[in-house]
């Protein structure tokens, strides 16, 4: 399967991630507190980060009220980064790896891939609907081109004018 190089990058193409988890509790309980309380510092975080491009908010600066579904406890992260590596910079490292690994604490365990990436032309601002098909996309046929993770990843297409 294609690697992408870790010094490897295409100006003509971004990369997009959704990710979503199904939560405990409704976000105004207690048990999710410690989620909450963190969600500022982290999405300020991933906006200062290496490579960070764009992140899915609504007016309170996140997006724990954009629905992703019919199910008002699936929550739903978007954002757009220059490279797998500098997303993943910032996912597995600092805080936001610590977060990472209470996780269960506020969301069920997945039955289904919750992450997916794919390659998207400069400039395009991903839709949540466009997410979840990416989602879709990666559950019923794995890792490839238009849809992958960070353990299958696959490279950015070599021109403007190639279609992940």
């Amino acid at each position: 399967m294609p690697e992408q190089s870790p010094l490897s990058f295409n100006p003509d193409w971004q990369l997009a991630q959704i990710n979503v988890g199904h939560a405990l509790a409704p976000l105004d309980d207690p048990r999710m507190a410690g989620f909450t309380g963190e969600l500022d510092a982290l999405n300020a975080l991933a906006e200062r980060s290496p490579g960070f491009i764009w992140r899915l908010q609504d007016d309170s600066g996140n997006a724990t009220s954009i629905l992703a579904g019919s199910d008002p406890l699936l929550l739903v992260n978007m954002s757009v980064w220059q490279s797998v590596d500098s997303l993943e910079g910032y996912v597995y490292s600092g805080p936001h790896l610590a977060s990472l690994k209470q996780r269960r604490q506020w969301f069920r365990k997945a039955e289904w891939p919750s992450l997916a990436l794919w390659w998207i032309p400069a400039g395009h601002t991903p839709s949540v609907s466009e997410g979840m098909s990416k989602l879709e996309l990666l559950r019923q046929q794995g890792p490839n081109p238009q849809a992958f993770s960070f353990a299958s990843r696959w490279p950015e297409p070599e021109s403007a004018t190639s279609t992940p």
